[in-house]
């Protein structure tokens, strides 16, 4: 496994190392298995809901959405439980079953009984409906994509336009973003890019090459497509306040309790880092590849890093070391070393026992 050190508003990529090199024909655009440039386009996962929670706080910023009104105000009857307001969606304290445990459950069945499926948004909220609610609406934070498909559903009513266009024209135009890009429901990354793997549950099996999927059972959750140079870029606007007002940024940085050294805001993140940083953004995990994104609280200093490799512990466990690399000066190997075993929230299941859900 190799690692690049990151530097000021700089990348890191850490590669898979058993992935088997595709034909000429496979290739196409992308790059060899074992190399990642910061220019290789890939899928961030759940780093995309930092992108709907701004776009929904813009809404907030034009008077066109309040945060602690109800879902059900602006999608009449989609919830059955009115007291769920768009700050609960926003926090992962709905209590919306999140839909993935079931979808994924069996690591690659799962993966490939979806690979080129297109849901509906309402398709994926229905799924979660069929199952109780975990928590009550603004007790406790429980991560579940079912909330940001839901984001999803309140950027498009609200707009009368698909999440595609409110992110290129709110996001990606503005802070040209070159790399950057909503392809759902294509199953190809356009132009150049990193090939992704799937890390099957049985020890020893063949990795699954996971490039080419719709992305679907994601959509506003973790469908979008970028490069570590474009993440950084945004995070760097975000937290330097050039994509919403003074006081929507405070209230994406309301944070609630989210496992060890963690807390969550608004769909973003933030990390308490081994030498008393604080750093803040998501993690992202869509089959074949794992991001960390984070920056600085004032957006000044910026890690992307990804894994082209996904359901890996041993790599999750590697990026929070990178992590404690890029920001406490820490050499990543002992970081990865002392730092507990990491679960990834976006594909619930089929990570390995005891690891830290995120």
């Amino acid at each position: 496994m190799k690692v690049t050190p990151a530097a000021k508003s700089n990348s890191s990529a850490v590669f898979a190392e058993e992935a088997e090199r595709p034909s000429d024909e496979e290739v196409e655009c992308s790059v060899r298995p074992d190399t990642i440039a910061d220019a290789d386009r890939f899928r961030i996962g759940s780093v995309t809901k930092v992108f709907s929670a701004v776009v929904l706080l813009q809404l907030v910023d034009e008077g066109r959405l309040t945060l602690d009104a109800p879902v059900n105000r602006y999608l009449p009857g989609l919830l059955p439980d009115a007291r769920i307001t768009v700050r609960h969606v926003l926090s992962h304290r709905s209590g919306l079953y999140d839909y993935t445990n079931d979808m994924f459950a069996r690591t690659v069945p799962g993966f490939e009984s979806v690979r080129t499926r297109v849901f509906t948004y309402r398709e994926l909220v229905n799924r979660s409906l069929s199952r109780p609610r975990t928590t009550k609406p603004g007790s406790v934070y429980a991560y579940s994509n079912t909330n940001f498909v839901v984001a999803g559903m309140l950027i498009e009513k609200l707009t009368g336009n698909s999440v595609r266009t409110e992110y290129q024209n709110r996001i990606i135009r503005p802070l040209r973003l070159r790399d950057t890009f909503y392809a759902h429901p294509a199953t190809k990354i356009p132009g150049r890019y990193a090939r992704g793997y799937l890390t099957p549950d049985a020890a020893g099996a063949p990795l699954v090459d996971a490039t080419e999927q719709t992305a679907s059972w994601a959509q506003s959750a973790g469908a979008l497509i970028s490069t570590t140079g474009d993440l950084n870029t945004f995070l760097s606007a975000l937290l330097g306040g050039r994509l919403t007002s003074r006081a929507q940024l405070a209230q994406m940085q309301r944070w609630v309790p989210a496992g060890t050294a963690q807390s969550y805001g608004l769909g973003l993140r933030r990390r308490d880092l081994s030498c008393g940083v604080s750093v803040y953004g998501h993690t992202g995990a869509v089959q074949g590849y794992y991001t960390y994104a984070f920056a600085s609280k004032d957006g000044g200093r910026a890690l992307a890093a990804l894994a082209n490799t996904s359901n890996n512990g041993r790599v999750h466990t590697t990026m929070l070391g990178v992590l404690e690399s890029a920001f406490c000066g820490k050499s990543a190997k002992a970081g990865a070393r002392s730092a507990r075993a990491e679960r990834s929230e976006d594909v619930a299941r089929g990570n390995p026992p005891g690891a830290e859900r995120r």
